[in-house]
């Protein structure tokens, strides 16, 4: 694997602008702006089934960064297991052509959720958004790169482009493995987790990298320090599962 620090970050800013076969019923009244809140802030909604009794995520990519489709079936397997959606969790996915960009900063990746997101809120229905990217974070350096964040309450980016350079090489990660990885983690965050919108039950934050967990083994765990975070992660050929804390966290906050 690369000698690089592989990060998954949380965007924790504020932007309020107005602006298959389960789709959101069009008819319904959306407001966009529920959706455009803090990383964390839709914890519960999203995790028990007291407001919404269904989700639907939107899986948007650039033409050639298709995410696998093992890395979305666990992805969503993932959100069965910890979430109440008694009425379904639905994914609509679609390409999109190149924004044209090698980098992204953050305010360009939510200026292309902006344009091209479909999927809302409604009365019932919770909406996420998964965005992956052909270009790379513009915060990457030569020895660390980002591989994901969770920037908004119910969104997400992934960094296709450099999860494909870092896996199905010799001595790398099996891709769909990586991507597998990297979107539960992102989506950890969005649940709340670590101490994001998710109270602790425990004292288990991590507290050299505020918002992660201090379990080694814990999916939520950052451990960047090494430079080989990633690859640490997903070394036993499975993707890391959330660890007994953080599993209680979210039950605590209407999860399962």
């Amino acid at each position: 694997m690369k000698k690089v620090i592989a990060a998954l970050t949380i965007g924790l800013f504020l932007l309020v602008s107005c602006s298959k076969d389960d789709a959101i019923d069009n008819s319904e009244t959306i407001n966009p702006v529920t959706n455009k809140q803090t990383t964390g802030s839709s914890s519960n909604d999203l995790l028990s089934d007291k407001k919404f009794t269904s989700m639907v995520i939107e899986v948007v990519y650039v033409v050639g960064f298709e995410p696998s489709a093992t890395a979305i079936n666990n992805f969503v397997s993932f959100l069965d297991t910890r979430t109440y959606k008694p009425n379904g969790i639905s994914i609509v996915k679609r390409a999109i052509p190149s924004p044209g960009k090698a980098t992204f900063t953050d305010q360009e990746i939510v200026a292309i959720e902006d344009a091209n997101r479909t999927k809302y809120n409604t009365s019932n229905q919770i909406a996420v958004w998964v965005f992956f990217s052909d270009g790379k974070s513009s915060s990457d350096t030569s020895t660390s790169v980002i591989l994901g964040t969770a920037y908004r309450n119910t969104s997400l980016v992934i960094y296709e482009q450099t999860v494909q350079g870092l896996s199905d090489s010799p001595f790398e990660p099996n891709r769909s493995l990586l991507e597998t990885t990297v979107i539960t983690h992102e989506l950890g965050h969005i649940l709340g987790l670590t101490n994001l919108g998710t109270a602790l039950q425990s004292n288990h934050e991590d507290t050299t990298h505020p918002k992660h967990c201090n379990v080694e083994s814990c999916l939520m765990y950052w451990s960047s320090e090494t430079g080989k975070g990633i690859e640490n992660m997903v070394s036993g050929g499975s993707a890391p599962q959330l660890d007994a804390q953080c599993i209680a966290d979210l039950r605590a906050n209407g999860g399962k």
